[in-house]
């Protein structure tokens, strides 16, 4: 791994091959969606799709401050369109088999920017358990008093919300970061500074009011279940979006997530109406990815023109 990273960082070529790879792999999970979705688009509203995915950006955008806030915490602060383009084309590296891509696709180019390689490493992986604790914190608090099923099949994943919370402390997370960082054999010491997780937690609750409206606006224009389904709405995508995570084999959490949103919404949507949700959503999410990484793209571009 670390000799085909090297490789990717200082050969031109093979990091086109491997951007071309990621594209190729996005836009085959991006037109499966489309077959699956498309039937349903006639029966939504024509701003419901637009709106959705505007919130799915403005929520990408929350969670990129929090892994910036992180990464500043540990002494290598990033302007923000520095970190948005290491963050959001790193994120593409999700698509391809093995959630190991994006990790180190992230690690990488902040590297680029001067940002050593344990702290990429440490900032990211701080921010994948501050997601998965919110994450379960907000089906945690949601799920429970609306969907019985949902809380029955995954009730182990609930009660994970608080432990993930606790883990969240800087000692705890500096005790997990030390024995990985002699496992592998790289002596150096992290220290984590307790304002920037608490800034990374605000930023990443708050990226979920976006997050919960994308998946909102797509649940109220679906069978009518309307906006009082939205409580629901936010709390099964945050525990498919984790089980998803969670099941690292799955590309993006293909098939994870469709499977957790059908049972989760079962309460307020048909099975039939749930997996066109769960379709459109995979649809705009991709597309939000493959946005978020283009215009980071354009913005980095643009910004070393000027320079």
């Amino acid at each position: 791994m670390p000799s085909l990273l090297a490789r990717v960082r200082s050969d031109r070529r093979v990091r086109l091959a491997v951007l071309a790879a990621v594209l190729v792999f996005a836009a085959v999970a991006l037109a499966d969606r489309w077959d699956e979705a498309r039937g349903a688009l006639a029966a939504l509203p024509l701003w419901a799709l637009p709106a959705s995915l505007a919130c799915a950006l403005a929520a990408l955008g929350g969670q990129m401050m929090a892994w910036r806030a992180l990464l500043a915490g540990l002494g290598s602060p990033l302007p923000a369109a520095t970190a948005a383009r290491a963050m959001f084309v790193g994120q593409l590296g999700k698509y391809l088999p093995g959630s190991v891509w994006a990790f180190a696709a992230q690690v990488e180019l902040a590297r680029d920017h001067e940002v050593p390689r344990h702290r990429g490493a440490a900032a990211t992986a701080q921010a994948v358990a501050v997601t998965l604790a919110a994450n379960l914190a907000v089906a945690a608090a949601t799920l429970p008093f609306a969907s019985e099923e949902a809380t029955r099949r995954w009730w182990w994943a609930l009660l994970l919300a608080p432990v993930l919370l606790a883990a969240l402390y800087p000692r705890v997370v500096e005790a997990v970061l030390g024995t990985a960082m002699r496992l592998l054999k790289r002596p150096v010491e992290v220290r984590v500074d307790g304002r920037a997780t608490a800034a990374a937690l605000g930023w990443t609750l708050a990226a979920w009011i976006p997050l919960s409206l994308h998946i909102g606006v797509l649940v109220a224009g679906a069978d009518g279940a309307g906006w009082r389904a939205l409580p629901i709405a936010a709390g099964a995508y945050a525990l498919a979006w984790t089980l998803g995570v969670l099941f690292v084999i799955a590309p993006a959490g293909v098939g994870v997530r469709e499977l957790v949103l059908v049972v989760a919404l079962s309460p307020v949507l048909t099975p039939g109406a749930a997996l066109v949700v769960a379709a459109l959503s995979r649809l705009v999410m991709t597309a939000a990815d493959l946005s978020a990484a283009g215009l980071a793209g354009w913005a980095g571009r643009s910004i070393r023109a000027q320079g």
